[in-house]
């Protein structure tokens, strides 16, 4: 494990990302890995933040435990787990610079879509299994690779129009699934060491503490000033990575 003192202030950050994007703040939470693989390489980055994630889940689950959609939710049980497991197929044949690229990309295309696009206000659109399938398989495996989950989830949660707490909470239900279902592969490749869980159950501290910040921070915050940081945040970092991997 890496004992350089920015990698743990990097590792703090990280952490507490994961918090607040637990707490309810979409996006955030998607710089958590991207940081940690500055310093040490994506699927490791992922295998230490997973008890993190898992911890943060605990506190998630209890704030927004009476606002989620069960449609939404119903398709997504049964998606997730498909987008796992290609995951888990495919983690020893590609390349780690490979992951690195595609985690970078992910970044950015997400990020330069919500910083480009216009305001789209199209009519409400009712879930289908189809497209919620497709997606929440996506959101599966790229939850997998890089805890990276939202983009899909959002690419068809989004139209749907969810009231915003309804919104959170099924995502903050889905994603505590699915790193639920993230223990087995993670273990067998490898990535939860008796050092990470050291590591992790400190950063659940930090972690923790930022889901109830985040619960606070998004009720007073104006969501598009605070997301327009965050979103350039996340492409610089995704930028970053699509070098590493192009170059490594």
């Amino acid at each position: 494990m890496e004992t350089d003192p920015g990698f743990f202030i990097a590792a703090v950050i990280a952490a507490a990302c994961v918090g607040l994007g637990k707490g309810g703040l979409p996006v955030i939470a998607m710089i958590s890995v991207p940081i940690l693989a500055l310093f040490i390489s994506p699927i490791a980055a992922a295998g230490l933040l997973l008890p993190v994630y898992l911890v943060s889940d605990v506190f998630g689950l209890w704030a927004y435990r009476h606002e989620f959609d069960r449609t939404v939710l119903k398709i997504l049980l049964v998606a997730l787990p498909i987008g796992v497991g290609v995951g888990w197929a495919t983690a020893r044949i590609v390349d780690e610079h490979i992951v690195t690229l595609l985690i970078g990309i992910v970044g950015a295309v997400f990020a330069l879509n919500l910083l480009l696009r216009p305001n789209e206000t199209g009519p409400k659109k009712e879930p289908r299994w189809l497209g919620g399938l497709f997606w929440g398989a996506m959101s599966g495996f790229t939850s997998f690779v890089s805890h990276s989950g939202g983009p899909p989830y959002q690419v068809w949660t989004l139209p749907l129009r969810l009231p915003k707490g309804v919104y959170v909470g099924t995502q903050v239900i889905a994603f505590a699934y699915v790193n639920a279902l993230k223990l087995v592969p993670y273990a067998a490749l490898g990535t939860l060491s008796v050092d990470n869980l050291k590591l992790a159950a400190f950063l659940a501290i930090p972690a923790s503490l930022s889901v109830f910040a985040g619960v606070y921070l998004v009720r007073i915050i104006p969501e598009k000033a605070f997301f327009k940081v965050i979103t350039w945040a996340l492409l610089l970092v995704s930028l970053k990575l699509i070098y590493d991997g192009a170059t490594g």
